[in-house]
């Protein structure tokens, strides 16, 4: 399979992490550049950002219009019709870049997968599956796809990968409360979850990223 195409990062030579960053529906890589920049992540070392463009396909809801997607969109509802084999395809692609990062010098463990939107259920969906424990999984406004299997899918690797979900409370785009189920299902299974909500629709604000970035810091730490 080809690599996506990607935008890298560096915030110095030798990078000892990584962070790939996926993208939402009908955005591209550089949609989270500019949220890196604002990172302080200088207690971790130098990281590498990895941030690829989805593919482009006709998106169901869109009427057929095609954008990058990472996987097509049937119904508004989200879960009740999932394009699972779209869903499974960019799973393969994802573990292409965390298999090409850990090819890079860069272990396992000092890799995060992070999304927003359609991205975040990508960094779900390919994180808990992954054959090696990852640093952690962050989403951002988005939700668990393929719920049902997720317990017999996830990888015992990554039992104990910190997870970190948070989301806007008006959200018109993916309800709060699709997001808050599909916490409240990784909580069961026991995931250890860091859970925020904020006062924002479908967005990402400044009070997000400083709680994004303090996380990171914490399952990253030193090289």
């Amino acid at each position: 399979m080809p690599l996506l195409e990607i935008i890298e990062r560096e915030t110095g030579p030798n990078p000892s992490a990584t962070i790939i960053m996926l993208h939402g529906l009908g955005a591209d890589g550089n949609d989270f550049v500019s949220l890196a920049q604002e990172l302080d992540l200088r207690a971790v070392g130098v990281v590498r950002f990895v941030f690829p463009h989805a593919p482009v396909i006709p998106v169901t809801i869109n009427g057929g219009y095609a954008m990058r997607a990472w996987y097509d969109i049937l119904a508004a509802d989200l879960v009740q019709r999932e394009d699972e084999a779209g869903l499974r395809q960019s799973v393969a692609s994802v573990e292409a870049l965390i298999e090409r990062e850990k090819s890079r010098g860069i272990p396992a463990h000092r890799i995060v997968i992070a999304g927003f939107s359609q991205g975040c259920a990508m960094a779900l969906l390919t994180g808990l599956r992954h054959g090696e424990r990852l640093g952690g999984i962050a989403g951002l406004s988005g939700y668990l796809p393929l719920a049902a299997t997720t317990a017999a899918e996830s990888h015992p690797s990554n039992a104990a990968t910190p997870v970190f979900l948070a989301h806007g409370r008006t959200d018109p785009v993916v309800l709060l409360a699709r997001a808050t189920a599909s916490r409240d299902a990784l909580v069961a299974l026991g995931w250890k979850v860091e859970w925020h909500d904020y006062p924002m629709a479908h967005s990402i604000c400044q009070e997000e990223i400083a709680d994004f970035n303090r996380w990171l810091v914490g399952v990253l730490g030193r090289p």
